[in-house]
């Protein structure tokens, strides 16, 4: 097969594009430019797109011998991920801009040109496996637990995950490092990233308050359950449900235990505060569904992931006109709106939804 191979300058999608070489397919890497902004070009930008990523993507692919280049997808970038996650926390919600990017650039812009231009598909180094099932392709999570990343992949469609590959979805990551060793890439030992990669230095707080500074200037801190005002902000955009730190009341709950952000309400500013406990989410609405195969036909018994690296709740999934809601059997802590909602069978990804409500 003629396959692109997404080379994101990490050791991951270095050794995807050597295995898919080895496997005997005609490979030509591809590096995204998706910023904008030179500052995420600087030396010591952190995420997956500054200059050294691109020239280490570039030093792989010469390793490997195939063709390599640079495709700037940064108008779309903006458009579809980096908007999408201002609109999102200025609308009081907590977006994941991953998902976003593999849903509409990596899965969608990078695959439709790719198709375009006569390949039959994606190589990336996510850690997930396709399987053949009986209705077609099916994501399974990855061997490696660990770095498992079929939460982020739960926004793909059956017909993207027919042109997607994922060579380290039987790996351990540590087994990845040798390999990239073994076969002279000198990215074997290069750090992983784990910021978002248009913010940066890292400070999302920062960088919202000054995209984000017309938006809402400020408004009350207040308990939710007495309607005390305990504070002010400058912004409800700085906060997310469940967060602890960075409140600045500076004074405690009279139990003396944290208190934690419940409720975010944008267009006032109000941002309630509250007892851990008062977190606790036992039912979810979902919009936008997207399944992985065919759409389940009734109620589903299954599990949900609903953070990228959280724990699995047990649940039942059920159809409804606007998407899907989810019963919880275990309460889940600290969900907010716009977070997403992936849903398993066992280990193979069914589908996803951006929670849209939740309830106790």
């Amino acid at each position: 097969m003629r396959l692109i191979a997404a080379m994101s300058g990490g050791v991951d999608s270095a050794v995807a594009a050597a295995r898919a070489v080895d496997a005997g397919h005609d490979v030509t890497g591809i590096h995204l430019a998706l910023s904008r902004n030179p500052a995420s070009y600087r030396t010591g930008a952190r995420g997956c797109c500054s200059i050294e990523d691109s020239n280490d993507a570039r030093r792989a692919a010469d390793v490997l011998g195939i063709p390599f280049y640079v495709w700037d997808l940064s108008d779309r970038f903006h458009d579809d991920v980096v908007v999408d996650f201002m609109d999102e926390y200025a609308a009081g919600r907590t977006p994941n801009p991953c998902l976003r990017c593999n849903e509409k650039i990596k899965f969608a812009a990078v695959l439709e040109r790719a198709l375009a231009l006569g390949f039959d598909g994606v190589v990336t180094g996510h850690y997930a496996t396709v399987k053949e099932g009986p209705e077609g392709p099916q994501l399974h999570r990855a061997v490696d637990h660990s770095k498992d990343q079929s939460y982020v992949l739960g926004v793909l469609s059956a017909e993207q995950l027919a042109g997607s590959h994922f060579p380290l979805g039987g790996s351990l990551k540590s087994d990845v490092r040798v390999e990239a060793a073994e076969r002279g890439l000198a990215v074997a030992s290069k750090p992983d990233s784990h910021d978002i990669c248009f913010i940066s230095d890292g400070d999302t707080g920062g960088w919202l308050s000054e995209k984000l500074n017309e938006v809402n200037r400020g408004g009350d801190i207040v308990d939710a359950a007495s309607g005390e005002v305990l504070g002010t902000h400058e912004g409800s955009w700085r906060f997310t449900v469940g967060q602890r730190k960075g409140l600045r009341i500076g004074r405690p709950a009279p139990d003396g235990k944290p208190r934690y952000v419940l409720d975010i309400e944008p267009v006032s500013g109000r941002v309630s505060v509250g007892p851990k406990q008062a977190l606790a989410v036992t039912r979810l609405e979902g919009i936008r569904p997207i399944w992985c195969g065919v759409a389940p036909k009734s109620d589903l018994t299954c599990t949900v992931q609903l953070r990228a690296h959280g724990e699995e709740h047990r649940a039942v999934v059920s159809l409804t006109e606007s998407g899907v809601s989810v019963a919880l059997q275990d309460a889940a802590f600290g969900i907010a709106p716009g977070q997403a909602a992936v849903i398993y069978d066992g280990t193979r990804v069914v589908g996803s939804a951006t929670i849209s409500k939740t309830a106790p």
